[in-house]
């Protein structure tokens, strides 16, 4: 009989704006949950709470109820619904024991101390952890890369999520503040603009959020070569209009759309298979063809100026923190660029930021870009590996210290 695991007293949270990361920190990967209350045409009279969505037996015209908006908790009552189904006796089983447990917890870049405050309230008063520790994802992520790469004296993380992209510089382990940046282009947008592409030119998705992004995860990749990929899907639309069954497409794709009885979730067809009308007649598929939207979409990491945001994209933006870094640093941020971030799943990325920052950077530096086998994830690894290190207490503040002092020893503990 195999030894059943304990569940650890330290309990990590990546409370991101689409994703919670949650989990004991000997798991060996957290549990990831949509940070949402969604509810359903087919099921009207019940709200779907986080993964709960997984029972829905309809996905189609999804309505959510999303504490985050641009990056920021605003509805309280929508994410204290998550954490307390998270917490409770359907998820982690938690329940009235929290005052037995440490937390190690994300909060958002350049957040309000308005928001802070309230979290603290929140997560002391309310739910009532014995300690907690709070951070960014980036800090967590330098932590994690450290311990994998003992000898890079800096890091540079680049944290591609739900509603934005930053670019963070450490050196020596310590967050360079006035060489953050932020581009406002993240996943959330992306799945946007996939729907508004496939609403102008097929059929009208615009209320298909949860479909359409499984297509962008499914459909989309980064392009390593835009103009002849363009050209390429330029030429296949005009032979899919001849209707041709014997061409074999390079970019274009049937995606099928999920029915909800005999298909859960869509699926990318394999090229030689797009254009072409099943064997079996008695198949009744829904197909939309993915042409140069496959490739566009995720350009916008790249080019934001494509749908007006006037900013540079993420190799600019990287080179433009490193060069506000002392110089001693730069050559030490250039060897160690960490991908994380759902964005970061994207096939071709990693080549991508590679070439493009090697193209803009000093020539006497190295460029290194490093891609974790899980990006998503990566920041909670972190929080994991930081909840076995000695110093975790002395950067906590306990429910006895908050309760003596407030929030002011928050700010003091986690912030300056």
């Amino acid at each position: 009989m195999m030894p059943v695991l304990e569940n650890s007293k330290v309990f990590v949270l990546d409370n991101g704006g689409g994703q919670l990361k949650a989990g004991h920190s000997n798991m060996p990967s957290p549990r990831i949950i949509p940070n949402c209350v969604t509810k359903a045409k087919s099921e009207k009279r019940r709200a779907f709470i986080g993964d709960q969505l997984d029972d829905c037996r309809d996905l189609s015209g999804l309505f959510y109820m999303l504490p985050f908006q641009k990056g920021y908790l605003v509805n309280w009552d929508h994410q204290k619904t998550v954490w307390d189904y998270m917490f409770g006796k359907n998820c982690f089983r938690m329940g009235n024991s929290l005052s037995d447990f440490d937390l190690i917890f994300t909060d958002p870049y350049f957040n309000f101390n308005s928001i802070k405050e309230g979290l603290s309230e929140l997560l002391f008063e309310e739910y009532g952890f014995k300690s907690i520790f709070r951070t960014n994802p980036a800090d967590l992520s330098c932590y994690k890369n450290k311990t994998q790469h003992p000898s890079e004296q800096c890091c540079l993380v680049v944290d591609s999520g739900y509603s934005f992209t930053h670019i963070i510089p450490y050196v020596n382990g310590k967050k360079v503040k006035e060489a953050v940046k932020r581009i406002d282009i993240g996943g959330k947008l992306l799945t946007n603009h996939l729907k508004e592409i496939i609403s102008y030119r097929q059929i009208h998705v615009l209320d298909e959020t949860y479909v359409m992004n499984a297509c962008k995860e499914d459909s989309c990749y980064v392009t390593l070569e835009y103009e002849k990929d363009m050209k390429t899907s330029q030429m296949e639309a005009a032979i899919n209009l001849r209707k041709n069954p014997d061409f074999k497409y390079q970019i274009s794709r049937d995606y099928v759309l999920p029915d909800f009885t005999s298909i859960r979730r869509g699926c990318l067809r394999a090229a030689e298979e797009t254009g072409r009308k099943p064997s079996d007649e008695s198949i009744t598929e829904q197909i939309i063809r993915l042409n140069n939207e496959r490739f566009s979409v995720p350009e916008l990491l790249f080019t934001p100026s494509d749908v007006g945001i006037h900013q540079c994209g993420i190799p600019e933006t990287i080179v433009e923190s490193v060069m506000l870094c002392e110089p001693e640093a730069q050559p030490w941020l250039f060897r160690n660029i960490v991908l994380t971030g759902g964005n970061a799943c994207l096939p071709n990325i990693k080549e991508r930021v590679q070439r493009d920052v090697r193209a803009l950077a000093p020539d006497v530096y190295d460029v290194v870009v490093r891609l974790p086998e899980n990006p998503t994830s990566y920041a909670w690894s972190g929080g994991a590996a930081l909840a076995n290190d000695p110093v975790l207490p002395s950067i906590s503040v306990t429910k006895d210290e908050y309760m003596e002092k407030g929030h002011n020893v928050c700010h003091e503990r986690y912030y300056l």
